[in-house]
């Protein structure tokens, strides 16, 4: 008996399933219900093709004006090169599509994707970048390190249970001796990025000597933690036209930044959250390093960015033109 009823069942699905694939009707009602519970048995449906072109009509008038143009990378007399933000373009065809499958009187959904700009941080030749674009509400934690191995587990702990990355730019002499506390940093998800080999002015040393802080350190880091690096932030800022020159040809940005902590003078851990509180500002990048001012301040200069609004991002993430979410970007 129960075997009979289960083909009885199964003989009717498989009917439904027939007239469900010849109705295109039915299978947009069908659809239909993943939007809503339809309370009445006269249902209209949005496909005839006079619905279609209305509907076209009023996303493609709309689409003018919820669009935002991209925007390019470029040269600032001051802070060098800034990347590019993305744009939105309202996506015509999904957002038509959507519309199709929604019932009837309900109000467009509009599906937008990103438009790059036609002029990206990578067609801007070798300038030093300072900030990321100020339409971008993110901002970075750049975290130089060549010494203060006793702070790094304090540092570390904090940035978890913010659940914040950092782009940590490390000293290659530091790093081949220290690849067990580098690997736990980069176990946590953090960006690890190259500070030269044995932190020298590298303004005073010649183009040979240059190429070879930068590239050993670059090796170290492939050989020792898998990275395909992206940044060179030159210790001390230190930097010339050659520097900025030798990075780019091995595929580095030279990165220095917009706010500097001073944490190696010790300032009072108070002293440096009123600091960042007062300069900061979408696409900043915060110098630091593992300092007892910095393990002491680090929570506040956390709390701080999140109270004004601000998306904490690697490095990466903060200068990629990529857009942010839209909640973050409806905090202003």
């Amino acid at each position: 008996m129960m075997v009979r009823k289960a083909a009885i069942i199964a003989a009717s699905m498989l009917l439904l399933l027939a007239f469900v694939s010849m109705n295109d009707d039915v299978s947009q009602f069908l659809a239909s219900l993943k939007y809503r519970e339809v309370k009445t048995a006269s249902v209209q449906f949005s496909n005839s093709q006079p619905e279609r072109e209305r509907l076209l009509s009023l996303i493609n008038a709309e689409a003018e004006k919820r669009n935002i143009l991209p925007v390019n990378a470029r040269i600032d007399r001051v802070w060098r090169a800034i990347p590019g933000y993305n744009g939105l373009e309202v996506d015509v065809e999904k957002t038509l599509e959507a519309a199709l499958l929604a019932p009837p009187a309900e109000s467009i959904s509009y599906i937008f994707k990103e438009v790059e700009p036609e002029i990206k941080l990578n067609d801007l030749g070798p300038h030093p970048i300072y900030r990321g674009n100020p339409n971008k509400k993110m901002i970075s934690l750049m975290i130089n390190v060549a010494w203060g191995n006793e702070y790094i587990d304090s540092i570390l702990k904090t940035l978890k249970r913010e659940k914040v990355k950092a782009t940590f730019f490390l000293d290659g002499s530091w790093l081949n001796k220290n690849a067990e506390i580098a690997k736990r940093i980069q176990a946590d998800g953090h960006e690890m990025s190259n500070h030269a080999y044995t932190h020298p002015d590298m303004s005073a040393l010649n183009r040979q000597a240059q190429y070879n802080q930068i590239a050993k350190t670059e090796a170290l880091l492939k050989s020792s933690l898998n990275v395909n690096n992206r940044w060179f932030a030159p210790p001390s800022g230190a930097f010339n036209e050659a520097t900025v020159q030798i990075a780019e040809e091995m595929g580095l940005k030279t990165v220095l930044w917009t706010i500097d902590t001073i944490d190696w003078q010790k300032p009072a851990a108070d002293t440096i959250v009123r600091k960042i509180a007062q300069k900061l500002e979408p696409g900043s990048l915060i110098l630091m390093h593992p300092t007892s001012s910095t393990r002491d301040a680090l929570a506040g200069i956390i709390a701080t960015a999140k109270e004004k609004g601000y998306a904490i991002g690697t490095v990466s993430e903060t200068l990629s033109s990529k857009r942010l979410t839209a909640a973050v970007e409806r905090a202003d």
